[in-house]
């Protein structure tokens, strides 16, 4: 049996191309995730190693210090103070070679076309600490020199070479409000974490970096290097007896295992994600892989039937197959790992064109990933094929040798179906009270089990769904009548087929629907919300000077501003949120949706509030009610609700006079700052606000459109990740089709001989087979985007209970890009199939069995 299952794989190793294809696309998914993550998870901790080579000892701030409960600034103890006597003193103990104080903060600075170069959380500034020589060694300069002056900087190498920046250049840059145009003194490398992750480095003179970072006199960090022969330890057992309250001493081995483990958490968790859609890869290919051994079965039942009746046992047949399936699971394994190693680096390539930047390091392969990929290679091929080996034994010797096509019982489509509703009804109640619970883990495992019922549904589909194209297929004359037959004739065969094509598409289909929901959602709550047609804001989240809306209000055109200044405190023990707005504008640049009262009564007493309707009905409270506000500082405030008004995902508790929170803030600043022009928004309008603010780089200036834009941006983004990954598991299915009618070509070469011999010419033979595909194809493609429509509805309804202006929106233009592709699927996955079919010598067809 063993030499029958090799003579049988070298007898058809063209048929079976296509399932070691799959095989292999799918295990490449898998050894390539693999791969890549222990690359760059082994780049980025040898790098976060060498970050911490010059430090032995790090002193931080204890993680328990900080503001007390008084908020900051507020009756709260002080931050702890790293100061330049504390770092004398610890670069002065014995065993500490060197001492260095660091700093860090917010430094926005501007590219050769205006705009901020990063984002906003990325973009920092640092301090250049020269120590013995006049080198610090966190840097080393690539050109250029060191800042020494206010009017100095450098820039670390990645972001001189993606700006074009070079030594000598003047840049625009903003840190503390005002624009600053130092000029580069030099270029630098460096280990740093968030360099390395794409950031951008700006170092100053160290005593320009204290005070422009809000640091004066201080440090955030001290790190001290231990002289030869003196141990972390050691040294850190020195250091601690110097160290000021509120602070400790930590080693560098502990901070670097420390960062090792964040890498790996989210590397793991990178993995955990690509591996989950490399098992839809997967998936997909086990349909594929049953159809390829069906279909084999099934041309050599006599074969078999022959093995049985000359003494072959049913185990030894059914052995025989799982031999074929194992072998080529272990060619198509091989191949696949091969393949990953090549996705892996086109992963590193294709993240680095996106601006990020994943440090050096060698390819690792760590020797538990080619096992890895030749068990689930081999062990998805046999499991797969074993069904078709368990049915091809199981036929009797003196049926298989009577009829080469049996075709299965009723029997066994009554229990398939009758299978197959009890799931889909399973899956659908799961899904749909998941949804109503707002419960993730019922709606998902729900979609699964309903996904898997309709599959084994299909066979009964396609009947239905591929006789309501008749018409269409009429049309094509005698080549689409038998086009349509054929489709119909094995629909366990087209089902199979068009399966393998409906799972992507399903996903594919849910995605979208949901996501283009979600933005027409955030669209209209933008609309609906902003009267204002500017919002100001830094670039980084943190907060905007007064002066920013002093200086807007002399702005030629502008007929309205409000600042938003947030505040923190308690409603009887319960947080709530509360914003400062100017009473008497705020009406004019925001549309809230009131159930009573309205920002009016915000003006005059000076005691209103504005509260939404989750906060009053928390507390029972209603317009014209008055209620006590406790503040992050222990004061309270006693306020009169004005108005309430319907909250969202973009506008939530109390809005009162910024006069009520100015009095408990120990810093003034606006997290934004509403802008309305007296014509509307315009190119014009945004560059006078852009220029009246000096062109700085560190203020965002968004219309409503930006704004809903900006949040839009990350979900086109996160959907067109989804897209990429769920295209192996398209790519799999189409190799499917190729697959199907390749075979069933072979199979049907007696009657195509038949068809010839009457007329049939070879132009409709063609026809015949690329319309055959071009069916399955569209059934696959229906039954996708169905299935994806109505668990996107059901997701909906789920959301729509957090998102009120959640309304499901059906992308048609992009259901209609999807049936259109799914044709043209058919159209290429028919192209060999068809000219084999049509190059067939009919005499000799004929005369095959």
């Amino acid at each position: 049996m063993l030499r029958t299952a090799l003579r049988n794989v070298l007898a058809h190793k063209a048929r079976l191309l296509m399932t070691v294809l799959a095989v292999m696309l799918g295990v490449a998914f898998v050894s390539g995730t693999l791969v890549f993550t222990d690359t760059i998870g082994e780049a980025f901790k040898k790098s976060s190693a060498q970050s911490f080579a010059h430090v032995s000892v790090s002193i931080l701030p204890a993680a328990s210090a900080g503001p007390g409960p008084g908020g900051p600034g507020q009756d709260a103890e002080q931050p702890p103070e790293l100061t330049d006597a504390l770092l004398a003193k610890v670069g002065g103990l014995p065993g500490a070679e060197s001492a260095t104080g660091a700093v860090s903060g917010f430094a926005a600075m501007a590219g050769k076309d205006g705009k901020l170069v990063g984002q906003g959380w990325s973009t920092l500034g640092g301090n250049f600490a020269p120590g013995t020589g006049g080198a610090d060694p966190r840097y080393s300069f690539t050109d250029g020199r060191a800042p020494r002056s206010a009017g100095e900087v450098a820039l670390d190498s990645h972001t001189a070479e993606r700006t074009g920046y070079r030594t000598g250049d003047i840049v625009r840059l903003s840190v503390d409000g005002p624009v600053r145009e130092p000029e580069v003194s030099g270029v630098f490398g460096t280990a740093d974490g968030n360099v390395a992750a794409g950031g951008t480095l700006v170092l100053f003179d160290n005593e320009t970096a204290r005070e422009l970072l809000g640091k004066a006199g201080q440090y955030d960090e001290i790190t001290v290097k231990a002289a030869a022969g003196t141990s972390q330890d050691e040294l850190r057992a020195a250091v601690e007896k110097l160290l000021p309250k509120g602070t400790e001493a930590v080693t560098g081995d502990v901070l670097s295992d420390e960062q090792a483990d964040m890498i790996t958490s989210r590397t793991e968790s990178m993995s955990t994600v690509l591996l989950y859609f490399a098992g839809i890869s997967l998936f997909v290919g086990v349909f594929i892989i049953a159809n390829t051994f069906t279909m084999l079965v099934a041309q050599r039942t006599r074969e078999l039937a022959l093995l049985r009746a000359i003494g072959a046992s049913r185990r030894q047949v059914t052995r025989s197959v799982l031999i074929e399936a194992f072998l080529v699971g272990v060619v198509a394994s091989v191949f696949g790992f091969g393949a990953g190693i090549g996705i892996a680096v086109g992963l590193r390539t294709l993240i680095e064109s996106t601006g990020a930047t994943i440090p050096d390091g060698p390819l690792l392969i760590e020797a538990t990933t080619p096992l890895t990929a030749l068990a689930i290679g081999v062990l998805v091929t046999m499991l797969a094929a074993w069904l078709p080996g368990r049915r091809a034994a199981k036929v009797p010797p003196v049926a298989a040798m009577n009829s080469v096509h049996a075709a299965p019982t009723v029997r066994g489509l009554v229990v398939r179906n009758s299978i197959g509703a009890a799931i889909t009804a399973l899956g659908t109640t799961l899904l749909l009270y998941g949804a109503g619970g707002g419960e993730n883990t019922f709606m998902a495992g729900g979609a699964a089990v309903m996904m898997v019922g309709v599959i084994v549904l299909t066979p009964l589909l396609s009947r239905p769904v591929i006789a309501a194209a008749a018409p269409l297929l009429n049309r094509f004359g005698v080549a689409g009548k038998l086009a349509r037959q054929n489709s119909v004739r094995n629909p366990r065969r087209t089902a199979s087929t068009a399966s393998a094509l409906m799972i992507g598409l399903t996903l594919i289909t849910g995605l979208t629907v949901v996501a283009t929901s979600m933005q027409s959602a955030i669209d209209k709550m933008a609309v609906d919300l902003l009267k204002a047609d500017y919002t100001v804001s830094m670039a980084n989240f943190t907060g905007l000077s007064p002066e920013v809306r002093e200086k807007l209000d002399t702005v030629p055109g502008v007929a309205a501003t409000s600042p938003m200044r947030a505040a923190y405190g308690e409603i009887d023990g319960e947080y709530a949120g509360i914003t400062g707005v100017d009473p008497d504008s705020v009406g004019q640049l925001l549309r809230l949706d009131f159930s009573s009262g309205s920002f009016a009564g915000l003006g005059g007493g000076g005691g209103g509030a504005v509260v939404d309707q989750e906060v009053a009905d928390a507390h029972g409270l209603a317009t014209g009610d008055t209620f006590s506000y406790t503040f992050e500082n222990g004061r309270s405030e006693k306020l009169t609700v004005t108005g309430v008004y319907q909250g969202n995902e973009m506008v939530r508790g109390l809005f009162v006079p910024t006069a009520v929170v100015d009095r408990h803030l120990a810093e003034i600043t606006d997290f934004q700052v509403m802008v309305k022009m007296t014509e509307g928004d315009s190119d014009r309008a945004e560059q006078s606000l852009v220029t009246a603010l000096g062109e700085n780089p560190a203020v965002k200036i968004q219309d409503k459109q930006a704004t809903s834009d900006e949040i839009g941006q990350a979900i086109n983004l996160l959907l067109n990740m989804l897209y990429g990954l769920l295209a192996m598991a398209v790519l799999i299915a189409v190799l499917g089709v190729v697959n199907t009618l390749a075979m069933s070509v072979f199979e049907r070469k007696h009657e195509i001989g038949m068809l010839r011999a009457i007329g049939l010419d070879r132009s409709r033979v063609k026809r015949m087979v690329r319309l055959e595909s071009v069916v399955i194809s569209l059934f696959g493609a229906v039954l996708g985007i169905g299935l994806g429509i109505f668990m996107a509805w059901a997701a909906g309804t789920a959301i729509g209970d957090t998102v009120a202006t959640y309304e499901m929106e059906i992308p048609y233009d992009r259901i209609g890009l999807f049936l259109a592709l799914a044709a043209l699927v058919g159209v290429l996955a028919a192209m060999w199939p068809a000219r084999r079919a049509a190059k067939l010598n009919a005499l000799e067809a004929i005369k095959a069995e």
